[in-house]
Protein backbone atom coordinates (compact mmCIF):
# COMPACT_ATOMS: atom_id res chain seq x y z
CA UNK A 1 0.00 0.00 0.00
CA UNK A 2 1.37 3.32 -1.00
CA UNK A 3 1.42 6.08 1.82
CA UNK A 4 0.60 9.42 1.25
CA UNK A 5 2.86 12.02 2.07
CA UNK A 6 1.22 14.89 4.05
CA UNK A 7 2.85 18.41 3.36
CA UNK A 8 2.82 21.31 5.45
CA UNK A 9 4.66 23.67 3.62
CA UNK A 10 3.81 26.38 1.09
CA UNK A 11 5.07 27.42 -2.11
CA UNK A 12 5.84 30.62 -3.35
CA UNK A 13 6.34 31.66 -7.14
CA UNK A 14 7.49 34.99 -7.58
CA UNK A 15 9.06 38.00 -9.50
CA UNK A 16 11.83 40.27 -8.25
CA UNK A 17 13.27 43.54 -10.53
CA UNK A 18 16.58 43.55 -10.08
CA UNK A 19 18.76 47.02 -9.57
CA UNK A 20 19.58 47.27 -14.02
CA UNK A 21 15.81 47.23 -14.27
CA UNK A 22 15.70 43.11 -15.46
CA UNK A 23 13.16 40.49 -13.97
CA UNK A 24 13.67 37.59 -12.61
CA UNK A 25 11.21 34.94 -11.90
CA UNK A 26 11.55 32.04 -9.24
CA UNK A 27 10.13 29.22 -7.09
CA UNK A 28 10.76 29.11 -3.44
CA UNK A 29 9.26 27.48 0.16
CA UNK A 30 10.94 30.11 2.46
CA UNK A 31 10.39 32.96 0.04
CA UNK A 32 12.16 35.47 2.87
CA UNK A 33 15.25 33.60 3.16
CA UNK A 34 15.29 33.42 -0.70
CA UNK A 35 14.95 37.07 -1.04
CA UNK A 36 17.61 37.45 1.70
CA UNK A 37 20.09 35.13 -0.47
CA UNK A 38 19.25 37.16 -3.63
CA UNK A 39 20.39 40.00 -2.05
CA UNK A 40 23.32 38.96 -0.79
CA UNK A 41 24.43 37.35 -4.12
CA UNK A 42 24.03 33.85 -3.40
CA UNK A 43 21.16 31.66 -5.23
CA UNK A 44 20.50 32.64 -8.70
CA UNK A 45 23.75 33.15 -10.80
CA UNK A 46 21.41 35.60 -13.41
CA UNK A 47 20.87 38.01 -9.72
CA UNK A 48 24.52 38.35 -9.55
CA UNK A 49 26.08 41.82 -10.11
CA UNK A 50 22.12 43.09 -10.36
CA UNK A 51 21.64 43.79 -6.82
CA UNK A 52 19.60 44.89 -4.96
CA UNK A 53 16.62 42.83 -5.88
CA UNK A 54 12.78 44.69 -5.49
CA UNK A 55 9.84 42.05 -4.65
CA UNK A 56 7.10 43.03 -7.03
CA UNK A 57 4.86 39.88 -7.51
CA UNK A 58 4.45 36.49 -5.33
CA UNK A 59 1.64 34.05 -5.57
CA UNK A 60 1.39 30.71 -2.70
CA UNK A 61 0.59 27.59 -3.68
CA UNK A 62 -0.14 24.57 -1.89
CA UNK A 63 1.16 21.77 -4.39
CA UNK A 64 5.01 21.92 -5.38
CA UNK A 65 4.22 20.91 -8.72
CA UNK A 66 1.62 23.70 -9.20
CA UNK A 67 4.54 26.38 -8.13
CA UNK A 68 6.99 24.86 -10.61
CA UNK A 69 4.18 24.73 -13.59
CA UNK A 70 3.28 28.57 -12.65
CA UNK A 71 6.91 29.55 -12.85
CA UNK A 72 7.56 28.28 -15.68
CA UNK A 73 4.46 29.75 -17.58
CA UNK A 74 5.55 32.89 -15.63
CA UNK A 75 8.95 32.66 -17.44
CA UNK A 76 7.45 32.07 -21.26
CA UNK A 77 5.80 35.26 -20.44
CA UNK A 78 6.99 38.50 -22.43
CA UNK A 79 8.17 41.71 -20.72
CA UNK A 80 5.14 43.47 -21.37
CA UNK A 81 2.75 40.46 -20.62
CA UNK A 82 5.07 40.29 -16.86
CA UNK A 83 4.67 44.15 -16.61
CA UNK A 84 0.90 44.12 -17.23
CA UNK A 85 0.43 41.11 -14.59
CA UNK A 86 3.05 42.72 -12.29
CA UNK A 87 0.61 46.33 -12.55
CA UNK A 88 -2.38 44.38 -11.89
CA UNK A 89 -1.50 42.88 -9.32
CA UNK A 90 -0.21 45.71 -7.41
CA UNK A 91 -3.80 47.09 -8.42
CA UNK A 92 -5.20 44.40 -6.17
CA UNK A 93 -2.63 43.43 -3.43
CA UNK A 94 -0.82 46.98 -2.78
CA UNK A 95 3.39 47.27 -2.31
CA UNK A 96 5.02 44.25 -1.41
CA UNK A 97 7.93 44.47 1.65
CA UNK A 98 10.20 41.63 2.86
Amino acid sequence: MKMKIKRSNLFYVYIVKCADGTYYTGYTNNLEKRIQLHNKGNGARYLRGRTPIKLIYVKEYKYYKNALRAERNLKKLTRRDKELLIKNYERTNGNLSL
